[in-house]
């Protein structure tokens, strides 16, 4: 391992602010990949509470049941890296004020559930926000077919798809996939973040 890489990458990342819009599958377990990976701040924004039906592909525990979802993933992000600075923010996204939460941030990652709520918020982010990337994800249901996923780079718009998923598979959401899509949007975001300077 390149050790002068690895400090020069570490030193990038830990004065980089990402948003993550969403806290469920994409959202909790995209924000975990980029703890690891040794980011500095993370701004989660999140209306939701920890349900038992989150457990099979959120990066939540059977004792956090009933909790904010930023709160307990607070909580599990500094289990891992207790000198991470989050700013969790328990708010339901609003058309119009949608870029508020992550004025801030060097790059945001979309993870919200409603296909029209996704919509809105990448089209406010680009309006209100247009020099910053926006990492999107579409296709995250079902499983097996890892093979499928690709990236479509349009600006400041960057977004991982299944663009075959069926509609068949919408109603199932299973960690495998969830988890490969979330950490693909980590992995864009880092590769956006670090671009040539390494």
């Amino acid at each position: 391992m390149n050790t002068q890489k690895q400090k020069r990458i570490k030193e990038i990342l830990s004065k980089k602010t990402v948003g993550i819009a969403g806290a469920g599958g994409l959202g909790s377990n995209a924000a975990v990949a980029l703890a690891r990976s040794g980011i500095g701040q993370l701004i989660i924004v999140d209306f939701d509470v920890v349900e038992e039906s989150n457990l099979n592909r959120q990066y939540y525990f059977l004792d956090q049941l009933g909790m904010k979802k930023v709160d307990a993933l607070t909580e599990n992000i500094h289990r891992i890296n207790p000198q991470m600075t989050i700013d969790s923010v328990q708010l339901k996204l609003e058309q119009g004020q949608m870029h508020t939460p992550f004025v801030s941030a060097d790059i945001i990652i979309e993870a919200l559930d409603d296909a029209k709520t996704k919509k809105i918020f990448i089209e406010e982010i680009l309006e209100k926000l247009p020099n910053t990337p926006i990492v999107a994800a579409s296709g995250v249901a079902g499983y097996g077919h890892s093979d499928r996923i690709n990236t479509q780079h349009l600006g400041n718009l960057h977004v991982c798809y299944d663009e075959q998923a069926k509609s068949s598979e919408k109603d199932v959401l299973l960690a495998p996939k969830v988890c490969l899509m979330a950490n693909w949007q980590a992995n864009i975001t880092l590769d956006l973040l670090l671009g040539d300077n390494i």
